[in-house]
C-alpha cells in the first residue's frame, strides 16, 4: 500500500470514529430532552418508582444520559467487542509494509509505517529469496543490499513483536543497469542538519580559490544584451533580504538545495533552502539550484539527483539544476575519484535530472574541469565555470561564469558568490 492509500485509510478510520462519537452524544442529548419535554406541564411531578426499582443516578446527580463524558468512565467502551472501529484503528497503527527500490544490482528495502515513514529503533530482519536474511543493524528502518544479480526476487519481512508484518512476500526486480530515473520515496533518505554532524559533513572547499589572481572582480557586473548578472547562495550566507538583493541589481540566483555528507554520505537538505527559494520567488528573481556531490558511483549520483528533484517539486525553475563537483578538504569520500568515475557521476546526475524534465548542469573550477573531469563528455549540459580573475583562462565552452566568491551586495551580510550567465 502506498503512502496515499495509507493516509486515505487512516482518514476513513478517523471519520468513522467521529461519526460513532457524534451518535453517542446525540443519543445522550435525545434522552436528556425526552426526560424534560414529554408533553406535561413543567410543574407536573414525575411518578415515584415502583417498589423494588432503583433509578440510577450519575455521579454529581442527574439521570443517565445527562453526563456526556460518562463513556470515559466505562472500562468496556474501548474494548474490541464494544468498539471494533477503535480497535481496527489501533491495529492499523502497528501495521508495516515494505517499499523496495533498485537502481543497479541492488535493493534498498524500507520498513515503513502507515504514514510511509521508516520505522526506526528496531532491528528488523528481512529474508531475500535465495540470498538469506539481512538485519537492520543501525535500526534506521532501511536495509541496503548490494552486489545482487539482476532478476526477480521475493522479500519477506520477518515477524517482529508489537507489529503486524505483511502476510505476502514482496516481489521485486533488481535492475541490471542504471536507468537514470528518479527514485520513488527518496524523501525518507533526506536528512536535516539536526540529524547529522554538519560541521564534519558539510566540508566542501572551492578549488577556484587556489587559482584566483589579483585581477579578480569583486563587484556586481552590469548586464548586457547577451549576459545577465546574479548570485549563488547557501546556508553560509545566512538570512537574506531578497527584495534588497534584487533592487541592488541581481537578476537571478542559484540556490543550494543540499549536499551529500563527505563522511557518512548522508543526503542533507540545506537548512536555508526553503527560505531562500520562497524569498527569491517572492522578490521575483528567477532561480536555479545546485547540490554538492560526494557520490562515489552512478547509483549514488541518481540518489542525489532524486533528492534534488524531490526538494524542488513545488518551485518553478528558470535556471538549471547543477551538480557541484569539488573537493572536500582532501578527506572527503569522493575526493579520491579518478576523472572517468567522477565524469560518470556527473553524467548520471544530469541524465536523471534531464529525464525528470529539468535543465541539468555541472559546476566546477577551471582546474577541476582540466584535471578531474572529462569535460568533453559533459558539453551537452550547462557548464558553470568557477574562475576568479578578470577574464577566464579556461579554453573549454561554458554557459555561466562564477567570477568571484568575495562579492558584496545589499541584502546579504558578508561575502557572496557572483556570476554572469550567458544562457538564453
Amino acid at each position: 500500500m502506498d503512502s496515499k492509500l495509507r493516509r486515505t485509510a487512516i482518514l476513513a478510520s478517523m471519520a468513522v470514529i467521529l461519526v460513532i462519537s457524534a451518535l453517542v452524544l446525540y443519543i445522550n442529548l435525545v434522552q436528556k430532552d425526552s426526560g424534560g419535554e414529554s408533553g406535561h406541564s413543567a410543574n407536573t411531578a414525575a411518578p415515584p418508582p415502583e417498589s423494588g426499582d432503583v433509578q440510577e443516578e450519575e455521579p454529581g446527580g442527574g439521570q443517565i444520559g445527562n453526563d456526556l463524558s460518562a463513556f470515559l468512565r466505562d472500562n468496556t467502551f474501548f474494548d474490541q467487542e464494544v468498539n471494533p472501529v477503535l480497535e481496527a484503528a489501533k491495529d492499523n497503527a502497528a501495521r508495516l509494509s515494505l517499499v523496495v527500490t533498485s537502481v543497479e544490482k541492488d535493493l534498498r528495502i524500507q520498513i515503513v509505517d502507515i504514514h510511509g515513514d521508516p520505522v526506526a529503533g528496531e532491528s528488523f530482519i528481512v529474508n531475500l529469496e535465495g540470498q538469506g536474511e539481512y538485519k537492520d543493524l543501525d535500526k534506521d528502518g532501511i536495509i541496503y543490499i548490494g552486489g545482487l544479480a539482476a532478476g526477480e526476487y521475493f522479500v519477506k519481512l520477518m515477524p517482529m513483536k508489537g507489529y503486524r508484518v505483511p502476510v505476502n512476500d514482496t516481489r521485486v526486480k533488481v535492475k541490471d543497469k542504471v536507468e537514470y530515473v528518479a527514485i520513488d520515496d527518496i524523501s525518507v533518505l533526506i536528512k536535516t542538519e539536526e540529524e547529522i554532524d554538519a560541521e564534519a559533513e558539510d566540508s566542501g572547499e572551492t578549488d577556484a580559490l587556489e587559482d584566483a589572481d589579483k585581477t579578480e572582480i569583486q563587484k556586481l557586473q552590469k548586464s548586457t544584451a547577451n549576459a545577465r548578472v546574479g548570485i549563488d547562495v547557501s546556508k553560509w550566507n545566512g538570512e537574506i533580504d531578497w527584495d534588497k538583493v534584487k533592487a541592488a541589481g541581481a537578476e537571478f540566483a542559484i540556490i543550494r538545495a543540499g549536499y551529500r555528507g563527505s563522511v557518512t554520505g548522508a543526503l542533507v537538505e540545506d537548512p536555508c533552502f526553503t527560505a531562500n527559494m520562497r524569498g527569491a520567488a517572492a522578490s521575483g528573481l528567477p532561480v536555479g539550484v545546485y547540490f554538492f556531490t560526494q557520490a562515489v558511483n552512478e547509483v549514488e549520483a541518481v540518489e542525489e539527483a532524486s533528492a534534488v528533484i524531490q526538494l524542488i517539486r513545488e518551485y518553478n525553475l528558470e535556471y538549471p539544476v547543477f551538480i557541484d563537483t569539488e573537493g572536500a578538504g582532501g578527506n572527503g569520500r569522493a575526493d579520491g575519484l579518478d576523472a572517468e568515475t567522477r565524469t560518470l557521476v556527473c553524467e548520471a546526475f544530469c541524465r536523471t535530472v534531464a529525464n525528470a524534465g529539468y535543465k541539468a548542469g555541472v559546476y566546477g573550477s577551471r582546474n577541476w574541469y582540466n584535471n578531474n573531469l572529462r569535460a568533453e563528455k559533459l558539453e551537452e549540459y550547462c557548464i558553470w565555470l568557477a574562475e576568479y580573475r578578470s577574464a577566464p583562462l579556461y579554453q573549454g565552452y561554458y554557459h555561466m561564469w562564477q567570477y568571484t566568491s568575495k562579492g558584496a551586495i545589499d541584502g546579504i551580510a558578508g561575502n557572496v558568490d557572483m556570476n554572469i550567465s550567458y544562457l538564453k
